[in-house]
Formats: C-alpha cells, sequence, structure tokens
C-alpha cells in the first residue's frame, strides 16, 4: 500500500526533489536519516533529484544541544538554482523509482536511493590497524570453529 500510494503520488504530482538529511538531525526522536521531500501540481513526476546534506569534516553526529545549522545547508541552498550533479547531487527518472509486476501492479516504489556519487563507508584507521583488526576476526572465527569441531567430535 505505502508503495502504491508513494507511485501515485508520482503520477499525479510532480516530485522534484528530495533531500536526504544525515542520520541524527531529529535526535533525541529518532536517529534514522530523514528524507524532505518537494513536490508541486504542475506535472507528473518525470525526473526527481536527489541532494544529499553531507555532515560536515568532524561531525560525528547530530543532537538536540548539536543541530543542523542553516551554514550547514548552504551548499544545498547554493546547489538548488543550478541543479547540476556533483558528488552529493544525482538525478533519477521516475520510471527507475516505481517496480510494477507483470499485470502492472504496483510492487515497489524506492525514494530512499543512495547516493550513486557515494565512496561507501570511509576507514580511517591505519593499514596496519586495518590488518590486525582483519587478524584479530580470523582468529576469533578460527577459535568457534575449533568449539564447532571439539563438539562434533565429542558427539561421534
Amino acid at each position: 500500500i505505502a508503495a502504491r500510494i508513494k507511485a501515485d503520488m508520482l503520477k499525479n504530482f510532480n516530485l522534484h526533489t528530495v533531500v536526504r538529511l544525515p542520520e541524527g538531525v531529529f535526535a533525541p526522536y529518532t536517529d534514522i536519516p530523514t528524507n524532505i521531500i518537494f513536490f508541486d501540481t504542475t506535472k507528473a513526476t518525470e525526473d526527481i533529484w536527489f541532494y544529499e546534506q553531507p555532515k560536515p569534516e568532524g561531525r560525528k553526529k547530530y543532537s538536540k544541544t548539536a543541530p543542523l545549522t542553516m551554514d550547514e545547508l548552504a551548499p544545498c541552498l547554493s546547489w538548488w538554482n543550478t541543479r547540476e550533479e556533483n558528488e552529493h547531487a544525482w538525478k533519477v527518472h521516475s520510471s527507475e523509482i516505481v517496480k510494477e509486476d507483470e499485470v502492472g501492479r504496483v510492487i515497489e516504489c524506492n525514494l530512499d536511493l543512495k547516493n550513486p556519487n557515494s565512496s561507501g563507508v570511509v576507514d580511517h584507521r591505519t593499514p596496519i590497524k586495518i590488518v590486525e583488526s582483519i587478524e584479530a576476526k580470523e582468529q576469533r572465527v578460527l577459535s568457534i570453529l575449533e568449539g564447532v569441531k571439539r563438539t562434533l567430535s565429542e558427539l561421534s
């Protein structure tokens, strides 16, 4: 039902922009990332612009006492009128959002798209620390497997 409602919105309104806010912007009420949708009644949706609001350098999370500021939104506001793809902004055609089954019923309508320009999770550890972490996890796995082997041999 939620997918059909979103698909109807795309068909009946022009959903032109989705601004993705970082997690914690509405803390303590919720820590999940939030999407703000902008639409008008001029036409059906063709293209949807997504803008992912980045966290400032050094900022780990937002909170009630450390909220999102207007200064942090300045890049989004300057992008708003130019609408060019960059590391924080991308455009998707509405046909890529709505998935239908073989008889034309809406089965999915996902507006929570990940940034295709994002490099993913950044690991700031040194290479040696990463290798040490991998080794420690491997040792843990081997220890668990030894325990499983011991249990299985006791059952035989």
